[in-house]
């Protein structure tokens, strides 16, 4: 059987608001999915689809391009970038006061890694 790849930007941040919705314990049940653009589309410079919070802090804003969507970590930069490394996720620095991180979800099957880079970023303080 053959399974398609999902590339397209608003399926993998819709998979990924599941992945943190879904979750009842662990270290995903402090977050939450907030100030969601349900009708958002993806722009080739990326176009808001929601922000992650946790405790009521902005953890991270996940935006949504064609092929692809991303994470704009706010907190815990070096810990999530690190994580995103360890995952083979394309990261990248954003160079704004205070400082942030881009992680590149460029499929369906990276949100776990993702989830993974959302946790770490978390966890730093």
């Amino acid at each position: 059987m053959v399974e398609d790849t999902i590339t397209d930007g608003k399926r993998i941040a819709q998979l990924l608001a599941s992945e943190i919705t879904g979750r009842e314990t662990g270290p995903l049940a402090a977050m939450t999915v907030v100030d969601a653009e349900p009708d958002v589309e993806p722009t080739a410079d990326g176009a808001f689809a929601y922000g992650v919070d946790r405790d009521g802090e902005r953890v991270a804003d996940v935006a949504v391009q064609p092929e692809r969507a991303y994470l704009e970590l706010r907190t815990g930069v070096d810990a999530g970038a690190g994580a995103a490394a360890d995952a083979d996720l394309r990261v990248r620095p954003k160079a704004v006061e205070p400082p942030r991180t881009l992680v590149f979800v460029e499929s369906g099957a990276a949100v776990k890694a993702a989830v993974d880079v959302l946790v770490a970023a978390a966890g730093e303080d």
